[in-house]
């Protein structure tokens, strides 16, 4: 107790952020309105998806988008236990289907998640291992995210219902950063400043 309204007070004295407001920060998100000072407008548009790369490198999202056949799970982003593999649908094997444990919604007295679709994202859609600018240029690509367009991909990202339980995933798990509707407004933003990836 002592030790932590010490450092508190050191911090205020000396302007250094304490943990707890850093974590803060972190699991925040900017809004597009707070980029409009970056003159350039790609300039612009590439900060901001760095911006929401906070959420699609989070491990809320890169357990669904692995880069083999078996999902992710935990901030570490260890290797599914039971051992369950993709199967021809993204759904699992038919003796081992993701929603023999993964039912309509998150059980948190197991600590299981949950969601009506649950599933991974097709292999073409995976970005686990890759730098933020590979996984901008893949999700523009309708051959490798689930052939959306644009502003499809807004919608994913805003409104998907799978997609926000990246957001409310239950007890014990830390949420993306942000919320769905601040992330869906950086991609929106970014889409209508021309979608520019980060170098």
């Amino acid at each position: 107790m002592r030790i932590t309204v010490l450092a508190a007070l050191v911090a205020l004295l000396t302007g250094t952020p304490t943990a707890d407001a850093v974590s803060e920060q972190s699991d925040s998100l900017a809004t597009p309105e707070s980029f409009a000072a970056i003159a350039d407008p790609a300039a612009r548009s590439a900060a901001m998806f760095v911006e929401l790369g906070k959420v699609l490198t989070n491990p809320r999202c890169v357990n669904c988008h692995p880069a083999g056949d078996r999902p992710r799970q935990g901030e570490q982003s260890r290797l599914h236990q039971p051992p369950v593999e993709r199967g021809a649908d993204g759904h699992g094997l038919p003796a081992m289907h993701c929603s023999i444990c993964h039912q309509q919604a998150n059980f948190d007295p197991a600590g299981v998640p949950g969601h009506p679709e649950w599933h991974l994202a097709p292999r073409e859609m995976a970005w686990e291992g890759k730098t933020l600018a590979e996984i901008c240029v893949q999700i523009k690509d309708p051959a490798r995210n689930g052939g959306r367009s644009l502003e499809a991909l807004v919608h994913h990202i805003g409104t998907d219902t799978l997609v926000g339980w990246a957001w409310a995933p239950g007890f014990g798990r830390k949420p993306a950063p942000g919320t769905q509707q601040e992330a869906g407004a950086l991609a929106e933003a970014w889409v209508k400043t021309g979608a520019v990836c980060p170098n």
